[in-house]
């Protein structure tokens, strides 16, 4: 299995996947159009973040988007981890855990001190987050009216 950067195919392969990494990234509560995806997918990249994707034998296994966030208080960049999704038949297989070990690696070649990410509650990757070294650092609730 390779992790690289995508090619044009690839990049347009994964916005026509990403309904359903959202999907499943929020446990089926938002169901996006292609549209909304490109909206708030194309500004992350021309504001510089970037896909690595998990390939093998010329098949997309998954892919996880990496760039920069300003945190709100302080004004400091740290890296982010915006997007982690391995297609269903590949998962099980350690390839969020590479394509993770991956994304840190960069992001710290990059300069950042520290990675964050954002995740539902009750998503199973918090497991792997979790074993990779995150901690909870903030909590948002919500109260439904």
């Amino acid at each position: 299995m390779d992790i690289r950067r995508p090619d044009d195919y690839e990049l347009e392969k994964i916005m026509l996947l990403s309904p359903q990494a959202l999907f499943d990234g929020t446990l089926g509560e938002v169901r996006p159009t292609i549209e909304k995806i490109k909206s708030l997918i194309e500004p992350l990249l021309e504001k510089g973040s970037y896909y690595l994707i998990a390939i093998e034998e010329g098949k997309l296994l998954g892919w996880i988007l990496i760039g920069a966030s300003r945190e709100q208080f302080t004004d400091k960049m740290n890296g982010f981890i915006y997007e982690l999704f391995v297609l269903e038949e590949f998962r099980g297989k350690g390839i969020s855990k590479r394509l993770l070990r991956t994304a840190v690696d960069e992001l710290r070649q990059n300069g950042y001190s520290e990675v964050r990410l954002s995740a539902y509650a009750g998503n199973q990757a918090i497991k792997l987050y979790e074993k990779m070294g995150f901690t909870i650092r903030t909590v948002s609730m919500s109260l439904p009216l």
